[in-house]
C-alpha cells in the first residue's frame, strides 16, 4: 500500500518539468515533488508514472518513494502567478508526489560509462518494457543521491494508454525509440538482464500494482464500460508484454550493434 498524505504547503515550481511539477510540503513534515492531475496529459501520467515507478521498485531499482497527495486548491490562493493558480484548482483531489530528494544531482550522460553494464541493461530492459520514452543523453531522469543512482519521472511510459481502443495490439511492439536511450552503449548484459528481470514479475506482483490505480483515476475514461475494466486492461498488456520481453531486447541488441 502507499501512503497517502496531504499537502499542506505549495513550496516553488519545479519549472524544469514539461507538465510544471511542484515543490510541496506535507502534514508529514516532509518535502514532495507534486506531480499534478490537472497537468499536461492528467490522470494518464499519473498512472504512468505510479505504475512504472513500483514497477522498477518490484525490479530491484532504485526510485524515490511514491506516495498518493491530496491537494486543496485554497493553497494556490496567494500565489500570484495565474498559471499555478488554474493547475492548483484543477488539480483538487488525490494527486500523487515523490520524495524529494535534497542535494541530489542530475546525472549526465558522460557518467554513463562508469555504470556497472548490469544496472545499465536492467534500467534499459526496464524502460522497453514500460515503453518510457525519456531516458535520453538530452534528459536523463536520473539522479545521484549519496552516491546513488536514482530513477525519476516515468509519466511519459506506458503510452499505449493515450489509444486505450487498440491497446492490445501495441503489447508487442519492439520499442525502436530505444535507440535514443542514454544507457544503452554501456548496456552490455541485456540478455542477462532478461532473464533476471523476467523471472522478477508476474501476475500477482503486476496486479498487486495495477490495484494501486485509485479507482477515479480510472473512472473518467470512457473506453472501458467499468474501472474494473480498465485496471484488467493494463494487466493484460504488461503480461502479454512481459511474455514476450523478447522483442524488445532484440530491438536494443539490434540497436546496440548499430552503435559499435
Amino acid at each position: 500500500m502507499l501512503r497517502t498524505i496531504t499537502t499542506t504547503r505549495y513550496v516553488t515550481p519545479l519549472r524544469e518539468g514539461g507538465s510544471l511539477p511542484a515543490l510541496v510540503e506535507a502534514d508529514d513534515d516532509g518535502l514532495y515533488v507534486l506531480k499534478f492531475r490537472g497537468a499536461g496529459q492528467g490522470l494518464k501520467a499519473l498512472i504512468a508514472e505510479l505504475v512504472a515507478g513500483e514497477i522498477a521498485r518490484t525490479l530491484g531499482l532504485p526510485v524515490p518513494e511514491i506516495v498518493f497527495m491530496e491537494l486543496d486548491p485554497v493553497l494556490g490562493r496567494s500565489e500570484p502567478d495565474f498559471e499555478i493558480q488554474e493547475l492548483l484548482k484543477a488539480s483538487a483531489g488525490l494527486n500523487l508526489g515523490l520524495d524529494f530528494l535534497p542535494g541530489a544531482l542530475t546525472f549526465d550522460a558522460l557518467d554513463a560509462v562508469n555504470l556497472d553494464p548490469m544496472l545499465a541493461s536492467s534500467i534499459l530492459w526496464f524502460d522497453a518494457f514500460v515503453t518510457n520514452v525519456d531516458r535520453t543523453p538530452r534528459n536523463t531522469n536520473m539522479l545521484w543521491w549519496h552516491r546513488r543512482l536514482m530513477l525519476i519521472d516515468h509519466g511519459a511510459s506506458l503510452y499505449f494508454h493515450h489509444v486505450n481502443a487498440d491497446y492490445m495490439s501495441r503489447s508487442r511492439i519492439p520499442f525502436t525509440t530505444i535507440k535514443n536511450h542514454v544507457l544503452l552503449p554501456v548496456a552490455s548484459m541485456l540478455p542477462e538482464a532478461n532473464q533476471n528481470l523476467q523471472s522478477r514479475l508476474d501476475a500477482s506482483n503486476l496486479k498487486a500494482i495495477i490495484d494501486l490505480i485509485p479507482e477515479s483515476w480510472l473512472e473518467q475514461d470512457a473506453t472501458f464500460a467499468t474501472p474494473a475494466l480498465h485496471r484488467q486492461a493494463y494487466l493484460d498488456y504488461l503480461l502479454d508484454r512481459l511474455e514476450h520481453s523478447s522483442i524488445f531486447v532484440e530491438e536494443a541488441l539490434r540497436a546496440r550493434d548499430q552503435l559499435l
